[in-house]
């Protein structure tokens, strides 16, 4: 049956495992296979019946599912998994390891069924469950699924004034990894660490490799699912870090041409996503676009996750192509939808929408100057506060940000103080796209100044950054203010 699944055989390998499960002896005895039987139907979407078989397994073992959870109620469960955490200290993190073969059993049940329970049930459950994986090996002592439960915590703890503590913790977790045999874990370790925590407080550039072994051993593993995961974060990471973007197109049409084998319907819409916004910016899609685009269902309803992968590479898009309207527009459906934890792409979404708003507010139209104002207010605290944990991947965009406000309110001194400061700060980070936007900014402030040959050298600056990138549509534009 694994090899079936690890072929993508999921049928065959689920009708082999279930006439396992029929011969077997005791509950015990059938438990490696209902955990098998979770990963092939978790890697064919089936999300409904892999929470269903962990919440029936979880409770054959004593343990609690309740129906729902609250909000009030997971705040509280999560205090409490804090507390227990700080009181045991590093005394239990350099404790040796369990041998207790129901712990580990259950971790990797909780484990799962956290995942399942993000796209079925709600945050508040995914919280209980990450909160009494944490409990028990708390309570009960280290095992080989301690790493992947304590990192599992900090995801749904990780929030503003929590982002130091869960950047500890997640460190301990991945320390664990290091002491313990978790190989065939990398997957979730990686995506949860570089994915979801990691990117607070390291280079961006710094996840992709990681990420990228997290989707190969997931691949060889037969962990399909988890290692999708893995790339769908190597793609964005790469993209944010400003990577070619013709390399990151010719990853990721390979990538599509794997998808055909590992079959993954939403992998395959992530990937068509990013594969138009990349070509898009290398030359409007002119000669780089493809006939299949991504299919995002109903982008009204709010239990449609991908929704929100729609409208962030809607904003992109929008933003770097010029379309001011537009940008605020996606962005503003971006914002609305209700954030748990504080997100990679959230972030990234205040910053096009605070340079947005600029644009806005040049117009200089009464009825919308309050709005604007409040969101270039916004995004200049939301990358103040990321700056304080990652110098390297945010300063240049406070910077940047600020300096255009500057340029609003015609501060000169600091306006040009802060567009150069911008301008270093993205080059000695690698964020070339960045640094080429910046150079615009300056080129575009010292133009409507009518000093055209500060404009002409802030703009030449600018093309040879979008040459660089890979990015034509740019270059043009940039060529049209030269001529």
């Amino acid at each position: 049956s694994s090899a079936a699944n690890s072929c993508c055989q999921y049928d065959e390998a689920e009708q082999i495992l279930r006439r396992g499960l029929a011969n077997a002896r005791s509950l015990y005895d059938q438990l490696p296979s209902y955990l098998l039987l979770s990963q092939i139907l978790q890697a064919q979407g089936k999300v409904k019946d892999v929470y269903d078989t962990c919440s029936a397994i979880l409770t054959e073992l004593g343990e609690s599912i309740p129906e729902c959870f609250t909000l009030s109620e997971s705040s509280v469960m999560l205090v409490e998994t804090l507390k227990m955490y700080e009181e045991v200290g590093d005394k239990w993190l350099e404790g040796e390891k369990t041998d207790d073969k129901t712990l580990q059993t259950t971790l990797q049940f909780y484990n799962v069924i956290a995942l399942a329970s993000y796209f079925c049930k709600s945050y508040s459950m995914v919280a209980y469950f990450t909160c009494k994986a944490m409990q028990l090996s708390l309570q009960r002592g280290l095992c080989d699924h301690t790493p992947l439960a304590l990192i599992q915590f900090t995801t749904v703890l990780n929030k503003d004034e929590n982002a130091m503590l869960c950047y500890r913790i997640a460190k301990d977790a991945m320390s664990l990894r290091e002491r313990f045999d978790v190989a065939a874990q990398i997957p979730e370790l990686y995506f949860n660490f570089y994915g979801r925590i990691a990117w607070r407080f390291e280079p961006f550039q710094a996840g992709i490799e990681p990420l990228r072994q997290g989707f190969e051993v997931g691949l060889s593993s037969g962990n399909k699912d988890m290692g999708l995961h893995c790339l769908i974060h190597t793609v964005k990471n790469a993209l944010f870090s400003g990577a070619s973007l013709k390399s990151t197109l010719k990853e990721i049409d390979y990538y599509l041409h794997l998808l055909k084998t590992y079959k993954s319907e939403v992998t395959n819409n992530f990937m068509l996503n990013f594969r138009e916004t990349v070509s898009l910016l290398i030359d409007n899609g002119e000669a780089t676009s493809i006939p299949e685009k991504a299919v995002f269902g109903d982008l009204n309803d709010p239990g449609n996750k991908p929704r929100e992968a729609f409208f962030h590479h809607a904003v992109i898009r929008a933003y770097w192509s010029g379309y001011t309207e537009r940008c605020y527009y996606y962005s503003e459906k971006y914002m609305s939808i209700s954030w748990q934890e504080v997100r990679f792409m959230k972030v990234q979404m205040e910053f096009y929408h605070g340079l947005n708003s600029i644009e806005k507010l040049r117009v200089r139209n009464k009825k919308h100057v309050k709005k604007n104002t409040e969101v270039l207010r916004n995004s200049i605290s939301v990358m103040r506060n990321a700056a304080i944990h990652s110098d390297w991947n945010y300063a240049n965009k406070l910077c940047l940000l600020v300096a255009e406000q500057q340029s609003l309110s015609c501060d000169h001194l600091n306006a040009i103080k802060l567009y150069d400061a911008s301008i270093k700060s993205a080059r000695k980070s690698g964020f070339i796209h960045e640094q080429g936007l910046a150079c615009e900014k300056a080129g575009f402030y010292y133009k409507r100044y009518g000093a055209v040959h500060k404009a002409l050298d802030y703009f030449k600056q600018a093309r040879e950054c979008y040459e660089e990138w890979g990015s034509s549509m740019k270059v043009d534009f940039i060529q049209n203010e030269l001529n």
